[in-house]
């Protein structure tokens, strides 16, 4: 089994995995209980393959393209945001479903989105350059945009060490190491054959942080169904409309096409496995259905991607 097979067959492996992890987690207390001690470890050795991937000490040529960042950032950062204000507003009612549902939809995708923009015939190479600013930016302005939607009920529900937690865990210390490995990869063998072996581990680690992530939280989703249901035309509208706002503000940019669908596929992409430990760390009486709610947007996103890998292809043709 090579590399190149291993990253053909990706998708393949992550159903599957979704699969089985929902089967342990609705069969097996035991297992769910491991699955939820084992989510930030995981999350954390997949950033780490991830980085690793990335050029670092290359990145200033990778940044040179500043109109697909520009549509990059406007469309995460400030329509997509908008939009989801706006289709958010039938879960104001219930404070819980709001939350989760606001903790994953303002969060665009750092990981498994490199894999199916690739697949949608975007630039996969640009997405994955612009994976430490998409997460910087994204948990330092997930207060701020917490804040003006939720209003006076933010009070209750930010609470500042679950985001410095996850910022130090998720990102700082996976990345950091990743760049240490890669400036010691070019003077030592050893380090250069330690990076060659994680180049194998990015599929199986998603793989795994799938696993965890839905058999923790399966049994939670499957048992409040009925609660749940208001996400879904919620969830719905966001897979419609986001990837739309991508490929508008790659128009306002002039992106030619692969960078037209990288951004699409960012903006339609959100990140759910990583924004899961903040839902963990809500207070007591919201946790469990708001982190119900993240996971119920990673079922419905999987099987909404594709659809996205044939819609945003059509869509954004040949420029």
């Amino acid at each position: 089994m090579s590399r190149d097979w291993l990253e053909e067959h990706q998708i393949a492996f992550y159903f599957a995995a979704v699969v089985a992890a929902a089967i342990a987690g609705l069969s097996s207390a035991q297992f769910t209980g491991v699955a939820a001690m084992a989510i930030t470890p995981a999350i954390a050795v997949l950033m780490y393959a991830m980085f690793l991937q990335i050029p670092f000490l290359e990145l200033r040529e990778a940044f040179a393209n500043r109109r697909f960042v520009g549509a990059l950032l406007l469309a995460n950062f400030l329509l997509v945001p908008l939009m989801v204000w706006l289709v958010t507003w039938p879960l104001s009612s219930n404070q819980a479903l709001l939350v989760g549902a606001l903790l994953v939809l303002l969060t665009p995708c750092i990981d498994y989105v490199v894999v199916f923009t690739h697949l949608g015939k975007g630039d996969s190479r640009l997405v994955l350059a612009a994976t430490p600013l998409l997460l910087l930016l994204q948990l330092l302005l997930l207060p701020l945009y917490l804040q003006l939607i939720l209003g006076s009920q933010a009070g209750t529900v930010i609470e500042l060490w679950p985001f410095a937690e996850a910022f130090l865990l998720l990102i700082v210390l996976p990345l950091v190491a990743a760049v240490l490995t890669e400036s010691g990869g070019r003077r030592s063998l050893l380090v250069r054959a330690w990076s060659a072996g994680w180049a194998w581990l990015p599929v199986p680690a998603m793989a795994l942080v799938l696993i965890v992530v839905v058999g923790s939280q399966i049994e939670a989703v499957v048992y409040q169904l009925d609660i749940l249901a208001p996400l879904l035309p919620v969830y719905g509208a966001f897979l419609l409309l986001a990837p739309a706002l991508g490929v508008l503000s790659s128009w306002l940019f002039g992106l030619e096409a692969s960078a037209a669908r990288a951004v699409a596929f960012s903006s339609g992409t959100r990140n759910s496995l990583v924004v899961l430990p903040l839902a963990l760390a809500l207070p007591e009486s919201i946790r469990a259905l708001a982190a119900a709610a993240v996971i119920t947007q990673t079922l419905v996103e999987l099987i909404g991607e594709l659809i996205y890998l044939r819609a945003i292809p059509a869509i954004v043709g040949n420029r």
